[in-house]
């Protein structure tokens, strides 16, 4: 276990932030952390604040103003990680969602409240949704093997089986609360009592069973008291909602029968289960002002054993976190240390004089809040200065592990995000720079033994991973841009294609877009009008402001074909992005197809066309790249035997930038993210509101294609228009990739607003959106 960076605030001495008394931390399956602190005003005066930021750059952190009146005791992401709850100590929770599905601009539309009773559990209900890894599968050629649903009911149903969304807290004074949000957007609540003699709950946690029943777990806070369990059952009857609770065996700590440490252990100070969906362990920890002890009990009902199925939300290991700043990773039913970290081993520049260090007589520095990543592979705590640290945890828990061995358990990781679609960051973390080639040959491996049709759900997930990886290597770095042009590629193949229509309803079942592939496949002649003749032009016939408004779009098509023709006579030299599209033959199928579409759609709309600049006014430019594309193409399509561009196809290639202007292509910027960065095992100190002046990755700048002057003008990726040096359009960028676009559409015909319905919730790469300041750099 090492440290990856920490992240304070600026001047903390001075600073109006502190850390909340019930310090509260969540972190979500797209890797979003959100964790509170209270800002204090002049007058003494707090306001409760949470704050979200991304792992991959945790100084952009949005702070909101949560209007909380007493400090928030909970917060809970939903199995999304678009949606958060948060409670407080009035009774009150609040449903925060994404405003424009952007992450740094959150609302709060929806609630509920317990007036005056603090809120000390709080959950979404259960969805029903599962997934069990078999890592003893791990060598399995299918995804289905290794992944598969467990049967797990949801909490509650709607008509159909579909799950109704709400959530479920448990107050002080020991009642249970549920909300359940309906379809029409109003919010049904019902509160009842735990049990018929209600008691103080000091501490209180929530897990579901598989039968679709919820277990509640308090203490009232003192080890010579029991700690009660209740099964709680949920229900809508006359669209009101309905709860039943039941009381199930109760348990006293052991450390409670030892009579010399009944004393020396007073207080009950944490109570867990193991995880939401594994109802039969729960830990608890009894602790005084020297020591404490954490026990494990598990749940058996008429003496059967329950089986516990091992499954990925449950992390191999527990975190504690001690008052002395130290971090123990624990086995999770053994108990035995398998990590420690110390937290006074923080970073700290060189230069800062002693002065300035904190001093040692003084409280530890030391975590007050917790949590673990959903792959368990990183950790992310916040101290008693506010202060937020990010540690890794090796896979192998303190064990050695062989390369091959480590790579194949990241592989599986990998492939779980995958088909799950949760975020990678911290995976990535784990990678070093001399497994990436390895990683991407074994995912590719593993993902071209899948059936056909998984691999089409996967294909965009697949390129993604690729392009986050080879980010983390200077040797495969410039595979980023070839990366993010196939995902934009395979978008645009696709968008076009679907606007095609059968001429006549009655027609076979092939659409136009499988036929124009099909035509495109068997005709093989270099002639772009001999092609075209083939195909039923009537199904082509669009309106023409959807021609003319899917202008740019095009005019990436032909700039694209025109560069990677220019590029083939130095394709010896795989820093050049475009590289590995020279031996692709999917993707150059997928460029002639598009060429002919854009051939017939010139001819009902000329100005659609994309715009060359040719040196010669007879030059017929779309004729002259279909060719030399064809050409290239039946070089290494899958069908006929693979051969090297002969030197006649490499001469007219050579001649192009003497018959038409070379574009300059503008790829994706070289992320400014960290994990490229983190490498190293120097972590980094980084500061709240203030980017980092970070190194390079190495020679990842200095790449032909990806310079970029100062004062050049903007890009909207995935619009394709210019935006100005200095833009004056709200615009938001992706998490990951770095891919930046307007926020407002700029055109309202039907065809573009189907592009851009595309991209309303995930960038290309499936990275979340972040809204920009207005003149971004």
């Amino acid at each position: 276990m090492d440290l990856a960076y920490i992240c304070e605030w600026e001047k903390w001495p001075k600073s109006t932030h502190c850390p909340s008394g019930p310090l509260a931390c969540t972190w979500s399956c797209r890797n979003l952390i959100a964790f509170t602190t209270d800002l204090r005003s002049d007058d003494q005066d707090l306001t409760r604040m949470i704050h979200i930021l991304d792992t991959e750059h945790p100084w952009d952190v949005h702070s909101i103003r949560s209007e909380h009146s007493e400090a928030i005791t909970c917060l809970e992401w939903d199995q999304s990680g678009s949606r958060l709850l948060s409670a407080d100590a009035d009774g009150q929770i609040k449903c925060w969602s994404m405003a424009d599905h952007l992450a740094n601009s959150w609302e709060s539309p929806v609630g509920s409240v317990v007036e005056g009773d603090p809120i000390v559990a709080l959950s979404w209900l259960h969805n029903g949704v599962k997934l069990a890894l078999h890592v003893e599968k791990s060598g399995a050629s299918s995804f289905g093997e290794k992944f598969s649903r467990v049967k797990f009911s949801p909490s509650l149903t709607l008509f159909g089986g579909k799950p109704m969304e709400g959530w479920i807290a448990v107050t002080v004074s020991g009642l249970v609360t549920v909300s359940l949000l309906k379809p029409s957007g109003q919010v049904l609540t019902s509160t009842e009592s735990l049990c018929r003699l209600r008691g103080r709950v000091a501490l209180a946690d929530i897990a579901f069973t598989g039968g679709g029943n919820i277990v509640v777990a308090t203490a009232d806070g003192s080890s010579a008291s029991p700690v009660q369990l209740y099964k709680v059952c949920v229900s809508v009857v006359n669209e009101k909602c309905r709860i039943d609770t039941e009381l199930l065996p109760s348990l006293f700590m052991r450390c409670t029968t030892d009579l010399s440490r009944r004393d020396r252990l007073p207080a009950i100070t944490h109570l867990k289960f193991l995880a939401r969906d594994m109802s039969e362990q729960v830990l608890l920890c009894a602790s005084s002002q020297t020591s404490s002890v954490v026990e494990c009990w598990s749940l058996r009902k008429e003496g059967l054993p329950v089986n516990n199925i091992f499954q990925q939300l449950s992390p191999a290991g527990l975190a504690l976190a001690f008052h002395d700043g130290s971090v123990h990773i624990v086995h999770r039913l053994s108990l035995q240390t398998m990590a420690i970290f110390y937290s006074s081993a923080a970073p700290r520049p060189i230069d800062e004089p002693a002065l300035k260090r904190p001093r040692t007589t003084g409280p530890a520095v030391h975590f007050k809040a917790m949590q673990l990543s959903w792959t368990s592979l990183a950790l992310v705590g916040i101290d008693n200065h506010g202060r937020l640290s990010m540690l890794r945890i090796s896979p192998s828990m303190g064990h050695s592990l062989d390369v091959g061995l480590a790579l194949r358990h990241l592989l599986f990781l990998l492939e779980y995000c995958m088909v799950t679609g949760y975020d990678w960051w911290d995976i990535l973390l784990h990678v070093q720079p001399g497994m990436v080639q390895s990683l991407v040959e074994k995912l590719h491996e593993e993902y071209t033994r899948q059936k056909a049709e998984l691999q089409q759900v996967l294909s965009t997930r697949i390129l993604a991973m690729k392009a986050s990886l080879c980010k983390l290597s200077p040797c495969t770095v410039t595979r980023v841009c070839d990366y993010h042009a196939k995902l934009f590629l395979i978008a645009i193949s696709s968008t076009l294609k679907s606007l095609l229509r059968p001429h006549v309803l009655n027609t076979p079942d092939k659409s136009p877009g499988d036929r124009l592939t099909e035509i495109c496949a068997k005709i093989t002649d270099v002639d772009i009008d001999k092609v075209m003749i083939n195909l039923k032009t009537e199904e082509f016939v669009l309106d023409m402001n959807t021609l003319q408004a899917l202008q740019q779009l095009l005019q990436w098509v032909g700039d694209f074909v025109l560069y990677l023709l220019a590029s083939l006579p130095n394709q010896g030299s795989p820093l050049r992005p475009g590289h590995s599209f020279l031996r692709d033959g999917t993707s150059l199928g997928m460029l002639r197809e598009l060429m002919v579409v854009i051939r017939i759609w010139g001819l009902l709309k000329p100005s659609c066309l994309p715009v060359y600049t040719a040196t010669s006014d007879t030059q017929d430019s779309m004729s002259l790249l279909f060719r030399l594309l064809t050409k290239l193409w039946i070089c290494c399509r899958d069908e006929g035997p693979t051969s090297e561009p002969d030197e006649a196809l490499v001469d007219e290639c050579c001649l192009l930038p003497s018959q038409l202007l070379i574009p300059s292509l503008d790829w994706l910027p070289v992320s400014d993210g960290l994990v490229s960065r983190l490498q190293p095992k120097q972590p980094l100190r980084l500061h709240f509101g203030k980017a980092p002046a970070l190194p390079g990755s190495s020679t990842g700048l200095q790449l032909d294609g990806l310079i970029r002057a100062p004062g050049q003008p903007k890009m909207d990726h995935l619009r394709r228009l210019h935006l100005g040096a200095y833009p004056t359009e709200a615009c938001k960028a992706c998490t990951r990739c770095g891919c930046v676009t307007m926020l407002k559409s700029p055109n309202k015909t039907t065809a573009v607003k189907q592009w851009e319905q595309r991209w309303i919730k995930n960038c290309l790469c499936g990275g979340l959106w972040w809204r920009m300041p207005l003149s971004y750099p």
